[in-house]
């Protein structure tokens, strides 16, 4: 499977001019095969994601401190388990190849199985058991996907490569919502918030089963378990330690700690929605459709996004793409009110994704080597899940202490604060100076050497 070649708009490159090897080159085949995984995966998980906050809090009665126990169980279950998913995918099997595509297969697979128990589950804690062994699949398949993208792609145009999987998983992200609420219009009846039954919402579990099954077997038939050849081949046995041993190198361990400063202060998605929501006056029987304005957006700018920051840094972007959430929050509590307002913050918020979301996984691609791939890109996002998992904590019990809009207003201030934070982490380093002729050049540099972004 190839991309047809970038062009100018409205235009096509010749299939065997420069330009269309070069973008052939760009986005191999395995990005697109895993691309389409994801793109199935995610129209499973966001039929569910759409509707499981109304479900929860104006179904069931539960409050918004609970709400954000469960929302943080999602990132914190993920973050426990991603370690370990990169250290198991990065060790050989026995037949000399990574593990990176079975460890992905069985967190794939553990995310499939979930589905039908929603089912079955009619109690906040036995929801919230199934979210973490959910969650539990999502942390064991992110790293080594994200590591077989990295090893089959060209380190001057990840950026790029991130961007087109990123694009098909937010095609998928743009599909759920928009499945779910036909779904839950075609099984009829009234929903919970007004009264009614369950029976849109078990069709909407059972739809989301069936599609996540899919999934499984786009990536067990179609992605290819060696990495491309004349990869670099990761490491017999690499031990957890080496992995963990990875944050001392400068570069992955600046990123780190950016991901982390920038996680605690970053709301989670539901929590924007319900915000939305509440300050547009919404139906709930809409409701499911917010996410549609985050995710074209992101669809629509993953790729350029993930181009430009090949072309101007990776962490510079990144950086970037948190000031943009930060308009998006300064939008939402505007006195401005009405549609225009609300498709704002939702586009400027799938702005803030498509320049994070792959943009950070190809700069922590660019600080490890091939063989501590999974486990050095599992560090990275553990550290993001846990800050992020802390803040759905922190933003439900502070909604639960002076309301959703003041929330909001202090999660802005905090914003703030720790991108002016990040932004002195990933400083540039000071140039080194000339040694004069006579004087041989210090072989100790004073600053840390900088990784390329």
């Amino acid at each position: 499977m190839e991309l047809p070649a970038a062009a100018a708009p409205g235009t096509a490159p010749a299939p065997g001019s420069a330009a269309g090897r070069a973008a052939r080159a760009a986005v191999p085949g395995t990005v697109v095969a895993l691309g389409v995984v994801s793109l199935v995966t995610d129209v499973s998980s966001e039929m569910v994601s759409a509707v499981l906050p109304l479900y929860l809090l104006t179904g069931l009665g539960l409050s918004p401190l609970g709400f954000g126990l469960l929302d943080g169980i999602q990132n914190g279950f993920s973050a426990v388990v991603r370690l370990a998913g990169g250290h198991l995918a990065d060790r050989r099997g026995r037949d000399g190849a990574p593990r990176h595509k079975a460890v992905a297969a069985v967190g794939y697979g553990l995310s499939a199985l979930c589905k039908p128990l929603l089912l079955l589950a009619h109690t906040v804690p036995l929801i919230g058991a199934v979210l973490a062994v959910d969650r539990t699949g999502k942390g064991l398949r992110t790293a080594p996907r994200d590591a077989m993208i990295s090893l089959a792609t060209e380190p001057a145009h990840r950026g790029r490569a991130f961007g087109v999987h990123r694009a098909m998983d937010t095609a998928g992200a743009l599909l759920g919502p928009l499945a779910a609420f036909l779904v839950l219009r075609t099984a009829g009846g009234q929903l919970l918030a007004d009264g009614g039954q369950q029976q849109g919402y078990h069709a909407v579990f059972a739809v989301s089963a069936c599609v996540a099954v899919l999934g499984v077997l786009v990536l067990l038939l179609f992605v290819p378990g060696r990495p491309a050849a004349g990869a670099e081949p990761p490491a017999a046995h690499p031990r957890l330690r080496d992995g963990v041993a990875l944050l001392r190198t400068p570069g992955l361990r600046r990123l780190t700690v950016c991901a982390v400063l920038l996680g605690l202060t970053t709301v989670s998605d539901s929590f924007l929605y319900l915000l939305v929501q509440r300050r547009l006056g919404l139906s709930v029987e809409y409701f499911p459709l917010l996410p549609l304005g985050t995710a074209g957006a992101f669809l629509l700018l993953a790729v350029p996004l993930g181009a430009l920051a090949d072309r101007i840094g990776r962490r510079r972007l990144f950086l970037a793409g948190h000031g943009v959430l930060l308009l998006a929050y300064g939008l939402l509590l505007s006195p401005f009110d009405g549609l225009p307002v609300v498709l704002g913050v939702l586009v400027l918020h799938g702005a803030f994704y498509a320049a994070t979301d792959g943009v950070l996984a190809a700069a922590a691609a660019d600080a490890v080597p091939a063989g501590q791939r999974g486990a050095g890109l599992a560090l990275v996002g553990t550290g993001q899940a846990l800050a992020r998992f802390a803040c759905s904590l922190a933003f439900g019990a502070l909604w639960s202490a002076v309301g959703g809009t003041a929330a909001l207003a202090w999660s802005a201030v905090a914003l703030a604060g720790c991108v002016t934070g990040a932004a002195f982490v990933l400083r540039e380093p000071a140039p080194a100076v000339a040694a004069a002729p006579h004087e041989p050049a210090d072989a100790s540099p004073t600053t840390d050497p900088e990784v390329p972004s």
